[in-house]
């Protein structure tokens, strides 16, 4: 069977349906795990003739199953862990067999959004994922340092953050929720060509703020108008980016739908809330149909919102704080 091929360019509806049920078929023949799945809730290739009819495995299977097209794995496939919680001993592992696609991913996500890095110094704030090894965000980061302008790199709060600000020289600052408020309290100016991103996690350093308040500080310390977010997990190869207000944002390969919390295969209207399944083309070699453990909601302009989480969820650093 033809491996399908993820498509990093604007999709047309009937377009991005047709490739979503082709991966379903081919997930369904080549990942056991995802075929066990389907096959319990009775959903077989011949029955499935439109997205909403395509399973969505729940994310915690990440965590007890190896979720894989490929077997066995070989030298060239990535292993990615989630980053868990204090007292967790269970982690979501990801077995990515083809480092090139999610590289692909990543870039064009974020230059769909923003433009090449390039045109970016890239700062770093993730004192906690570089602590970490198989952090599919520091993958992310090392690579896009490698193409950012001259002055990108990791940064601590300890660092000299005045001479890092000194230029007119367009700058991203991505880093962690609770160090970047940390920083603020260390270090508060007006910045200037400046973009803040906050990937989420506060993992019991700081007293949990929902996003409102997070933001509410950040943008007064650094005198900016929106503070900019990204919703990414360990179990996907793509990300979904917010410019402001919590209002995400899905590049074209991506699409999220929100399912009613006890019937998975009864979908929300638009600005219902209910849980969040991600379809993510880019996750050829692992399953494209994610049932997250996210509550959000669809808006009528095409973003999306993340609400919080399911209460039996485990709190997890790579999403947003509860809003």
């Amino acid at each position: 069977m033809i491996i399908p091929q993820p498509s990093f360019e604007p999709l047309s509806a009937e377009r991005f349906s047709e490739q979503a049920l082709a991966l379903f078929r081919y997930q369904y023949l080549n990942n056991k795990v995802y075929h066990g799945f389907c096959d319990l809730l009775g959903k077989h290739p011949t029955e499935v003739r439109r997205i909403e009819d395509i399973p969505f495995l729940p994310i915690s299977f990440f965590k007890s199953h190896r979720v894989s097209c490929a077997d066995p794995v070989d030298s060239k496939t990535l292993t990615f862990k989630s980053s868990g919680t204090t007292g967790s001993a269970q982690r979501s592992t990801h077995y990515v067999s083809d480092p090139r696609v999610y590289e692909q991913s990543f870039m064009a996500g974020f230059d769909h959004f923003y433009g090449p890095i390039s045109s970016y110094r890239l700062l770093a704030l993730l004192p906690s994922y570089q602590e970490q090894r198989h952090s599919s965000l520091i993958y992310m980061v090392d690579r896009m340092l490698k193409e950012s302008a001259p002055g990108s790199g990791y940064v601590s709060i300890d660092d000299d953050f005045e001479s890092l600000f000194d230029d007119d020289q367009k700058t991203l600052l991505i880093g962690v929720t609770y160090a970047l408020l940390d920083l603020s309290e260390r270090f508060s100016r007006p910045l200037k060509n400046t973009i803040i991103m906050e990937t989420g996690g506060m993992k019991g350093r700081r007293k949990e703020l929902v996003r409102e308040e997070v933001h509410a500080q950040l943008k007064q310390a650094f005198g900016l108008n929106s503070i900019h977010s990204e919703y990414g997990m360990t179990e996907l190869l793509s990300q979904a980016y917010s410019k402001g207000e919590g209002l995400f944002e899905t590049p074209p390969w991506m699409r999220v739908l929100i399912r009613e919390a006890e019937d998975p295969f009864t979908y929300m209207p638009i600005g219902r809330s209910g849980g969040i399944n991600v379809i993510d083309l880019a996750n050829v070699h692992s399953c494209s149909f994610i049932a997250t453990d996210d509550l959000g909601r669809l808006n009528a302009d095409n973003t999306f919102e993340v609400l919080g989480r399911f209460d039996s969820a485990e709190l997890r650093g790579c999403n947003l704080m509860m809003a």
